[in-house]
């Protein structure tokens, strides 16, 4: 049985997280954040993410809604956080996404509209597979990475823990990204990348 969700956030990719929870008709009981948003889909605010704690951890689910558009370790920070509590963090999954039943998920993983997951793919926990996404056969993609929205990534490709790979993003097959690494917008990777760090372009350069 779904239990009740408090979002963690009220920014724009919290938001694209509530309009696919309403879709499916899961129960939102409101969101935690620094501040109140009043315009935010009118869900109660329930304060900052300390109130959490006051709601029994085998009563309710939480969606981390932080987006990342570089390298963070807040949402790993938030996520490790709340589950050494005991927590669980509900997967979200766009219902227009194609998604193989061979695909192995950690927890908290969003999925979003226009994605495609191929076969064999193992995807870690708090993941962000963004709008229109294309991960290919056989590929691994470490907890707490976001895939931002167009990126397409060939058969065999292997994304480390907390990378970023940026909007647009080609990755051709085999390839390697190292943990906590970012790839910018636009880029095209023909050959792999080391631990924590950046690279771009077309070919993608480490800088």
């Amino acid at each position: 049985m779904n239990k009740p969700i408090i979002i963690i956030g009220n920014g724009g990719h919290a938001a694209v997280l509530v309009e696919i929870l309403v879709s499916q008709q899961r129960k939102i009981m409101g969101y935690t954040a620094p501040q109140e948003k009043k315009s935010f889909f009118n869900l109660p605010y329930l304060g900052t993410d300390d109130v959490i704690i006051n709601y029994r951890s085998s009563e309710i689910e939480l969606v981390l809604g932080l987006g990342t558009i570089n390298i963070s370790p807040l949402r790993k920070s938030i996520f490790e956080q709340f589950k050494k509590k005991g927590y669980l963090f509900a997967s979200v999954i766009h219902s227009a996404t194609i998604v193989s039943p061979s695909v192995q998920m950690g927890q908290g993983i969003q999925i979003m509209a226009g994605a495609i997951v191929q076969t064999n793919v193992v995807i870690g926990s708090n993941v962000i597979i963004n709008t229109g996404s294309i991960i290919d056969h056989d590929g691994i993609i470490g907890s707490h990475a976001h895939i931002a929205p167009g990126s397409k990534i060939s058969g065999g490709v292997s994304i480390g823990d907390g990378c970023l790979i940026g909007v647009g993003t080609s990755i051709i097959q085999g390839i390697t990204i190292g943990n906590d690494s970012l790839v910018g917008a636009g880029s095209v990777v023909i050959k792999s990348i080391g631990n924590r760090k950046t690279a771009y372009g077309v070919p993608a350069k480490e800088v």
